[in-house]
């Protein structure tokens, strides 16, 4: 890619101008960081190291608490670290290095998130075949695609923003490099961009939604005529992934299915998506979901057993 400009860096506004709420949000964005990252590696440590849950369910559980971690990192620890910095800069190629993987983690986690609503609806609505449908095999392939997918759409996301000239504009209205935010500073016609931009990232967001409705619907008309335990155990499993998708998908939609304009609550709305979610996933999975919460159970019942063991050893 040829850096067809002048321009060697850009400066970030930041959410904040105020040395007293810059210092606010850094204590609390930090505290979030902490809790996006521990929250996440215990439930790969959990779901990795219990045969239990080496499932299809918590094949694409673990997906989405390394996508959680990944994405966040994209955006959080510059966000975290210019609160307390007096100039708010990165370079050209870090922006276009940070738009790249917050796009490829983005798009991993929609696409791991629309796999995860198949799953429950083979699971709940194809229970004689859930096996084979969801063999071994099928989720390396659909946790393949999801990746590559992803891949593709940054590629093309970040492409079409930086084959752009940047002329002497390099304040961006933002706390991080995302699409809307960086094409205004651009010294060319954006119009043609902006509208494969919405085609890209917009029509991802809907279109995966729409799938989503669709199983969570057909999900719903099937458990009319189980039991009241079984309508229990299954609106209990898919409520914990509809408040997730619900999380993520609204605010993604309300920033990419739009042209590119800016509104007021944006910067929060992207907070939401970028930081807010990835730490609520792992408290919505293990405080709904009775499988992970007796996995970590059972996996510090074994720490205290193997503490006690090497006192016992050592006197």
């Amino acid at each position: 890619m040829e850096v067809a400009n002048n321009v060697t860096e850009f400066i970030f506004l930041g959410l904040s101008q105020e040395p007293a709420t810059q210092l606010t949000f850094f204590a609390l964005f930090l505290l979030v960081y902490i809790v996006i990252m521990v929250g996440n590696l215990l439930i790969l440590l959990t779901v990795f190291s219990d045969p239990r849950l080496h499932t299809p369910m918590y094949f694409f559980l673990s997906n989405l608490s390394f996508v959680d971690i990944a994405y966040s990192s994209a955006t959080a620890p510059k966000m975290i670290a210019d609160f307390v910095s007096e100039k708010k800069t990165i370079s050209y190629w870090g922006c276009v290095t940070q738009m790249f993987t917050f796009h490829f983690f983005g798009c991993a986690e929609i696409f791991i998130l629309t796999v995860m609503a198949f799953d429950r609806y083979a699971a709940i609505c194809q229970p004689l075949r859930y096996s084979t449908i969801m063999s071994a095999k099928m989720c390396a392939v659909l946790a393949a695609v999801s990746w590559l997918g992803a891949l593709g759409h940054s590629f093309v996301q970040t492409f079409l923003t930086f084959q752009l000239p940047f002329c002497n504009a390099q304040v961006i209205d933002h706390y991080f490099c995302d699409v809307h935010p960086v094409l205004k500073l651009a010294c060319a016609d954006t119009t043609l961009v902006n509208m494969l931009v919405i085609a890209n990232s917009g029509s991802i967001s809907l279109v995966c939604f729409l799938i989503l409705l669709a199983s969570y619907t057909a999900i719903l008309f099937s458990l009319r005529k189980r039991s009241a335990e079984s309508r229990r155990k299954a609106l209990s499993t898919c409520g914990t992934h509809l408040t997730v998708v619900t999380f993520f998908f609204v605010p993604c939609m309300f920033i990419y299915l739009r042209p590119s304009t800016t509104f007021p609550l944006d910067k929060a709305v992207s907070v939401f998506y970028t930081t807010i979610t990835p730490m609520l996933n792992p408290l919505i999975y293990t405080l709904r979901n009775e499988d992970v919460k007796n996995a970590m159970k059972r996996l510090w019942d074994r720490k205290v057993s193997l503490r006690e063991k090497q006192k016992d050893s050592l006197s």
